[in-house]
């Protein structure tokens, strides 16, 4: 069993630390499968898989699977529609670990989690004989002592006093031998490991939690200096922790290598009165349109036109690696979706897509509206740049990283127009659409 270990990796620059012996990686390498968290899906591993396989590892060995139902209930024993308790987790984690043993011939893989994804691993590692199928379990983000410690929502699986956070903690360890356990967690800008309630509706009320929630004992575990909740599962420096892990070595490279041409694939699933689900949308179509960089305004003919059959599945498209993508969803009781996206740089299978949120009251009296959305992150102001349409989001919070979107509301007399959404190094032009034709522009940063 490893002993704990704490290793604060702080600064701009991604240190290179020593963390002890690695172990040794036979081949063919271990199969990983990938966990998303509360509320997401497989797509979020996108990035991470591209690392893997730049590195070596064989696509065939890397799956991200997705929960039926990815919302937390926010009573762990009592039902709530389409949403999802502790014992549902376990049980479709426990299949996809059969499942992918079964396709690869492997005896033991390896699961790597984020924030929820975490519980459902501890759950099956520790709680439920998983040793025997997992020889690495990495948590990346996970509120292993609970987001709150206090009397309200004594049954929620983040309530560290309530009965599934109080079972996985009993222990004087939290591992258990012949799983080499790995934590990542940031230092202090974790918007679900944070002292005070502020950011989870009780500001001024003490959570009983600090930043070393995510640790657990006899793990070994590391701090990943400013990263944000989801950036401590998909940021390179959290990749390159991963792979040292599990493979015993230093990756060859953090940045993705692309490929020369791109295949592209994945899932429609639903949003239903506001709760996101992984179920699939049949019925829905798809279009997909090679757009310019600097303007965002279509270029040539459509590259896909489908319409989905009952496995919400779609695809595959081909592109090139410099190919920015407009992809637009008509899904039944949505608006009319405008996806905008970066160059794929290398292909995958996990490319899923969801529509907008119906428009609420304040969209529908403005002519445009114009989103844009991390999904493997938040915006960290003043950490990051962050500007939409050349400014910086007044609805965006300052501070600990918070929000993961941010929505600009425009006149009618802008329709039409070029929208430039900047985070960082990633840039990405879109065009404004009709509100009066349930329209919705987004865009999606991959990075």
């Amino acid at each position: 069993m490893p002993t704990r270990r704490t290793i604060l990796l702080g600064g701009s620059a991604l240190a290179l630390a020593t963390t002890g012996p690695l172990r040794a990686q036979s081949a063919p390498p271990v199969p990983i499968l990938f966990v998303h968290g509360n509320g997401d899906h497989a797509a979020l591993w996108m990035t991470t898989l591209w690392r893997f396989e730049t590195n070596g590892w064989p696509r065939d060995r890397l799956h991200a699977f997705n929960f039926t139902d990815p919302l937390s209930r926010s009573d762990d024993a009592a039902a709530q529609p389409g949403r999802s308790g502790t014992a549902d987790q376990l049980r479709e984690l426990a299949a996809a670990v059969e499942a992918l043993c079964a396709r690869t011939g492997a005896h033991r893989i390896a699961l790597v989690a984020s924030s929820r994804g975490g519980n459902a691993v501890r759950n099956y590692v520790v709680e439920s004989g998983g040793a025997a199928r997992v020889s690495h379990a990495v948590l990346c983000g996970t509120p292993n002592r609970g987001v709150f410690d206090w009397e309200a929502s004594p049954g929620s699986e983040f309530n560290g006093r309530g009965p599934f956070l109080t079972m996985l903690n009993r222990r004087d360890s939290d591992v258990v031998p012949g799983t080499a356990f790995l934590t990542l967690r940031s230092d202090g800008n974790d918007k679900f490991a944070q002292p005070d309630g502020r950011l989870i509706g009780r500001s001024g009320v003490a959570t009983g939690i600090t930043a070393e929630g995510p640790a657990l004992r006899g793990a070994t575990n590391i701090v990943l200096g400013q990263l944000d909740h989801r950036e401590v599962a998909f940021h390179p420096r959290a990749f390159r922790e991963i792979y040292r892990f599990i493979a015993g070595r230093e990756p060859a490279m953090l940045a993705v290598a692309p490929e020369p041409r791109v295949r592209l694939s994945g899932l429609v699933t639903g949003n239903a009165g506001g709760v996101p689900s992984n179920r699939p949308v049949e019925g829905a179509t798809i279009e997909v349109h090679r757009v310019d960089p600097v303007t965002g305004a279509r270029q040539g003919e459509v590259l896909l036109k489908q319409t989905t059959g009952p496995d919400g599945a779609w695809g595959a498209l081909v592109a090139g690696p410099s190919d920015p993508l407009e992809f637009v969803l008509a899904v039944p009781g949505h608006p009319l979706t405008h996806i905008y996206r970066s160059p794929f740089l290398r292909s995958s299978e996990v490319v899923h897509l969801r529509p907008a949120r119906p428009l609420s009251e304040a969209d529908r009296a403005a002519g445009a509206v114009v989103q844009m959305t991390r999904p493997r992150g938040y915006f960290g102001i003043p950490r990051d740049v962050v500007l939409l349409d050349g400014k910086e989001p007044a609805d965006v919070t300052k501070g600990v990283a918070t929000d993961s979107a941010t929505v600009l509301r425009l006149p009618a007399a802008e329709i039409g127009r070029t929208i430039v959404g900047l985070f960082n190094e990633e840039r990405i032009a879109l065009r404004a659409w009709g509100v009066a034709e349930n329209r919705v522009a987004i865009a999606e940063l991959t990075w």
